[in-house]
């Protein structure tokens, strides 16, 4: 904090400022769920963005990240609002403004703004989102707006589908705008629905693991996939009146899977639905206490994704298969797949020995060296008071 108003002061002047924060988000279960009509089960993490804001006289707008020196302070006017890519980072924030106005919101007086976080670049935990709700947020605060959390939300993902033109979910917005301290969500991505469930961890904790391998396939692999889970869909709705893959349970699949005829096809619906299920009963052990069983889930998870759904790779597994031969009592991949992160539920007193062990199996599969992150579960997005 005294290191952002110092580099505030440094840049933009002194002045009255506010700070906010919004936090990064981790999928604990529940992949490749969320356009096929299902449940995730995310929470918000205790690493994120913030940011120090002093508003402004005119329509200016002057934002700095200490992240992006390079980049340094990227200034525009709040009456010509537009995609520039050397604008980079700040063109998620500029988004969430854009699409705030597009609403109807008078957003005519301007801003300066440092951000700074401490999200891992690249490693899946979506520091895109939380730029976003950290604008949100803040814009919110700042004029007085009283917008509900879930149209901030829905802003947020507007900003990133239309603006930026990324194609997301709400799942990342929606974790990073409703988190709360030591408590998954469960949401229904079709209806929004969500009921809370308590991470009360005890003698655990949770680690992401960064396989440190760049996502090249992820992409391409991605629109494939819900190509071919659309094709089962209209095989099962030969028989099924169903919107998405997760409206069928899983007893139901299983007497229905031979209308898909084509292997792969039915092997991705597997996944999908038995995915589901699976996040779904993970909420009520959370509910009953019992971690363990949890744990046991995740794992199930992985296999899944590894054999039926096959986004793992090898790097993925080899990450996997160390936690698991060092103890884990759950851990998968988590996020889109081909590289990015795992998540991991470790004894806490073994973590040093867990961490080091385990990249060293890691390393002598791929070569590679993964990077490790001991998070808590946080609060969603909000001001901070001094």
């Amino acid at each position: 904090m005294k290191q952002l108003k110092q580099t505030f002061t440094e840049i933009f002047g002194a002045g009255n400022t506010e700070t906010f924060f919004a936090p990064g988000r981790v999928n604990l279960i529940g992949e490749h769920t969320d356009y096929n009509g299902g449940h995730v089960f995310p929470c918000a993490l205790n690493i994120g963005t913030y940011s120090v804001v002093h508003k402004r006289k005119d329509s200016k707008v002057r934002m700095y990240s200490i992240n992006f020196p390079d980049i340094g302070v990227v200034e525009f006017d709040l009456n010509h609002i537009e995609y520039e890519e050397a604008h980079n980072w700040a063109n998620y924030p500029k988004g969430v403004l854009s699409v705030l106005q597009q609403k109807g919101y008078d957003i005519t007086q301007g801003f300066d703004a440092v951000f700074y976080g401490n999200i891992p670049n690249g490693a899946g935990l979506s520091s895109s989102a939380s730029i976003e709700l950290v604008t949100a947020v803040m814009v919110n605060d700042l004029f007085g707006f009283d917008i509900d959390p879930l149209t901030l939300v829905q802003a947020a993902q507007q900003a990133e589908n239309t603006f930026v033109g990324v194609n997301c979910g709400i799942m990342d917005q929606f974790s990073i705008g409703f988190g709360k301290e030591n408590h998954a969500i469960l949401l229904n991505c079709k209806t929004l629905k969500y009921t809370y469930s308590p991470m009360e961890l005890g003698a655990l904790s949770l680690v992401i693991a960064n396989t440190n391998k760049q996502r090249g396939l992820a992409d391409s692999k991605y629109n494939e996939r819900r190509g071919e889970c659309e094709q089962a869909l209209k095989d099962l709705q030969q028989i099924h009146k169903i919107d998405h893959l997760c409206d069928l349970s899983l007893e139901d699949f299983e007497k229905s899977k031979y209308l898909i005829e084509n292997p792969i096809h039915r092997k991705r619906a597997q996944h999908v639905i038995s995915e589901n299920e699976r996040t779904v009963m993970a909420s009520e052990l959370l509910k009953l206490g019992d971690i363990q069983a949890f744990g046991q889930l995740i794992n199930e998870s992985h296999q899944s994704l590894k054999e039926n759904y096959e986004v793992t790779g090898v790097e993925l597994d080899a990450l996997v298969e160390a936690a698991w031969e060092e103890g884990a009592v759950g851990a998968r991949m988590t996020g889109a797949g081909f590289g990015g992160c795992t998540v991991n539920l470790i004894e806490t007193e073994k973590m040093d020995a867990f961490m080091a062990k385990v990249a060293k199996r890691y390393e002598q599969t791929t070569g590679l060296s993964p990077a490790f992150y001991p998070v808590a579960i946080g609060d969603g997005a909000k001001k901070l008071s001094e």
